[in-house]
């Protein structure tokens, strides 16, 4: 799998003002879906914040009102046929998220609209999450792609909603409301709208980044290592790389990307 290409200037809207970096994904015209190169930029910007002092916040949200990000452009798998594809994508998305997971400055995702797939993973391994009234999130693999989580993606699910809830929302493919989403602590705080997201966002970023910036950093990665699985012995296949290539190289998620594509229900054969 490449991830060489280029983002475009536009993007990735970066700025920062007052200690508070902010990043914005932005492809409106797409549901902020987002490409591989997109997430190496996120990467870049996000190691350029670890070196910066300067920052004590990161802000990632998403362009317009109708999407936080609709998850990877479906376009980009269309060249997967080996299995070091699959495995190269979800080692890729592993180092994205877990570079995003490792900053050491808070991080809030600040949701309108849509947050699946990719972008839910994002939002997920950010520390804070924020959400609209008309924000939806999930995971609806089970009824487009046919593909699965690697494990990573799963830890970070456990560990905010439970493996109970996670599987109820891959296995129903739906997309769970805010206030369901408050109720079971997949985020923070819902607000009325984008604007008082916004301002919501700014007050929240403004709090963080006024304390004790190493009291947080020590936080942040005391939890992480708690949660972290155990390293797998050296040369060991890494745990779920099994499942992923069970995904990835079936006929299924061919066919389940080639209908998400051609706007038609998939022909689910299980193999």
């Amino acid at each position: 799998m490449s991830t060489d290409a280029k983002t475009t200037p536009d993007e990735l809207l970066v700025s920062q003002e007052g200690g508070i970096a902010r990043i914005v994904l932005n492809r409106p015209h797409a549901r902020n879906a987002l490409t591989f190169a997109m997430y190496e930029g996120l990467v870049t910007h996000c190691l350029r914040i670890q070196e910066d002092a300067s920052v004590k916040a990161l802000v990632i949200t998403g362009a317009g009102e109708k999407a936080f990000a609709a998850g990877t452009d479906i376009a980009q798998f269309r060249g997967f046929a080996t299995a070091e594809d699959a495995l190269g994508y979800e080692c890729f998305m592993d180092r994205v998220l877990g570079t995003l997971e490792r900053l050491r400055v808070p991080t809030i995702a600040a949701i309108a609209g849509a947050c699946t797939g990719g972008g839910a993973a994002i939002a997920a391994a950010c520390d804070l999450r924020l959400a609209t009234r008309d924000a939806r999130f999930g995971f609806p693999i089970a009824r487009t792609l046919g593909n699965c989580l690697s494990q990573g993606n799963l830890r970070r699910l456990s560990d905010l909603i439970g493996p109970a809830r996670v599987k109820d929302m891959i296995f129903t493919a739906r997309l769970i409301g805010a206030e369901e989403a408050l109720a079971i602590g997949l985020v923070g705080e819902v607000v009325e709208d984008a604007a008082a997201l916004a301002e919501r966002t700014a007050a929240l970023a403004t709090l963080v980044a006024g304390h004790a910036p190493l009291t947080l950093q020590a936080t942040k990665e005391g939890l992480r290592r708690l949660a972290e699985e155990a390293a797998a012995p050296e040369g060991a296949p890494r745990s779920g790389d099994d499942l992923i290539l069970m995904c990835y190289m079936s006929r299924d998620f061919r066919e389940g990307m080639e209908a998400f594509l051609g706007k038609r229900a998939p022909d689910w054969t299980g193999r």
